[in-house]
């Protein structure tokens, strides 16, 4: 079977033949490998190759796509493309414009994961695994391993070809803690690009949660109410992505009105010290990269700064339609799927704060860190702590059961008092949207304080 470099002159010339507003085309080469537990049992291990690719053709304002794993006929798929797109298109076609591009970009790569055999990967994995199932009062374990390498030429009807290269590494970690009928679990979630280093020596990390989920079985609730709270880098970085950032999302907010009357350019959402920010021009973040998969060039992007609304998230077609510019956020998680509108690396800009300085002042507060889940409804938002702290007097005091916070997103940001100097970036875990996921991204924050935040307990 040819490779995607073999075959990509053959696209663009099928491209180029074709009537079309606009076409596009991505061949994408990989392998990925994947390893699984839950408790001692290995539930799956495993590697797997995969080359493919997909054409999409704007006729109209209609867009047609079409993917396939078979490199032969390509002149066929185009043309297939452009049929599904006349047979939807009923209007203008709208695009921002995008310069054509010619490029190779090769990754830097620290460890390659493909370097590293599926045995060495599990035998790794094993002694986490270890640490974790022998800890006293811990019923189970859950471990979700997984690895890709990915090269992808993009060509278009303007002229651009860019090959881009890419790995990224996944792993999470979890133990389960069980007495007298009480449940508590424990997690953490890491990930790296291009580098497998990011998953090795976390030998003291795996028993540090395996003790957490045990001291969570004897710790207390906190008192429900409205709580004066601090977020780690990590639960920070999950709330300014999960509850903020998805409305950034340009596509959302151009079908939305009323989310578009609410994200208004220039709406004040928070106190001067806040800026928040998404970028792929980040280096060795899992949501980083040069141009994103509609070839446009990846961008630092404000979505906030000093407390106003300055920005959102663009492909080129949201951006033509909103009179706005692209911004390089088109993402697709294979070539399976067309692009749409995701965050890459989304964080909130350090502040001058130390964590001393955030905490000497709280009486009594909470003091939350990591993720364990949660849901957001336009701006409403519920998310649950991995863990939580009682602070006292400016201390941290005693671990608490998790707690649950839940609010406004907009009134929790206008009440963000103090920003930290000290920003971290979570690499764990994937975002999900349009049936596509898990897309690599990572954020992030300082750790920040929150005035009345509403937070569950007893």
């Amino acid at each position: 079977m040819a490779d995607i470099t073999d075959v990509s002159q053959q696209l663009s010339e099928a491209i180029k033949s074709q009537d079309a507003d606009y076409i596009e085309a991505r061949l994408t080469e990989g392998e990925t490998s994947h390893i699984t537990y839950r408790g001692k049992q290995l539930e799956a291990i495993g590697r797997s190759t995969s080359i493919g690719g997909n054409v999409r053709a704007l006729v109209k304002g209609g867009w047609g796509f079409v993917c396939f794993n078979d490199l032969s006929e390509l002149p066929e798929k185009v043309a297939r493309a452009i049929k599904q797109a006349r047979f939807v298109g009923k209007e203008e076609s709208q695009l921002a414009p995008a310069e054509p591009v010619i490029e190779n970009v090769p990754s830097t790569i620290s460890e390659d994961p493909a370097n590293v055999s599926l045995t060495e990967k599990k035998q790794l994995l094993d002694e986490y695994n270890d640490i974790i199932c022998r800890y006293p009062k811990i019923q189970t374990s859950m471990i979700n391993y997984s690895d890709s390498q990915r090269t992808t030429i993009f060509l278009n009807s303007a002229g651009s070809r860019i090959e881009q290269e890419r790995r990224d590494v996944a792993l999470r970690l979890a133990a389960v803690a069980t007495s007298n009928g009480e449940v508590q679990q424990a997690g953490i979630s890491l990930g790296g690009l291009n580098d497998f280093g990011a998953v090795r020596g976390l030998h003291s990390q795996a028993e540090q949660l395996a003790k957490r989920a045990v001291d969570l079985l004897s710790a207390p609730h906190v008192k429900g109410g409205e709580h004066t709270i601090v977020l780690d880098p990590i639960l920070a970085g999950v709330f300014v992505h999960e509850a903020f950032g998805h409305l950034s999302e340009a596509d959302f907010v151009y079908e939305n009105e009323q989310l578009r009357q609410i994200m208004t350019l220039g709406k004040t959402f928070g106190e001067s010290h806040l800026n928040i920010v998404d970028t792929a021009t980040l280096p060795n973040l899992r949501g980083s990269y040069k141009y994103d998969d509609e070839g446009v060039l990846a961008t630092k992007n404000y979505l906030i700064r000093e407390g106003k609304l300055v920005g959102r998230l663009h492909s080129r077609e949201t951006a033509a339609k909103m009179k706005e510019a692209p911004t390089g956020n088109a993402r697709a998680i294979s070539y399976r799927f067309p692009p749409i509108v995701r965050m890459t690396n989304t964080y909130i800009e350090p502040g001058s704060a130390s964590f001393d300085d955030i905490i000497s002042d709280i009486k009594e507060g909470v003091y939350a860190r990591n993720w364990y889940g949660g849901v957001t409804s336009m701006e409403m938002f519920t998310f649950s702590a991995g863990e939580a702290y009682m602070i006292r007097d400016g201390k941290v005091a005693e671990l608490l059961r998790p707690v649950v916070l839940t609010g406004n997103v907009f009134d929790t940001l206008k009440n963000i008092d103090a920003i930290g100097n000290d920003l971290d970036m979570n690499q764990g875990g994937g975002c999900g949207k349009g049936g596509q996921s898990p897309l690599p991204c990572s954020n992030g924050s300082p750790h920040i304080r929150i005035r009345n935040c509403l937070v569950g307990g007893r």
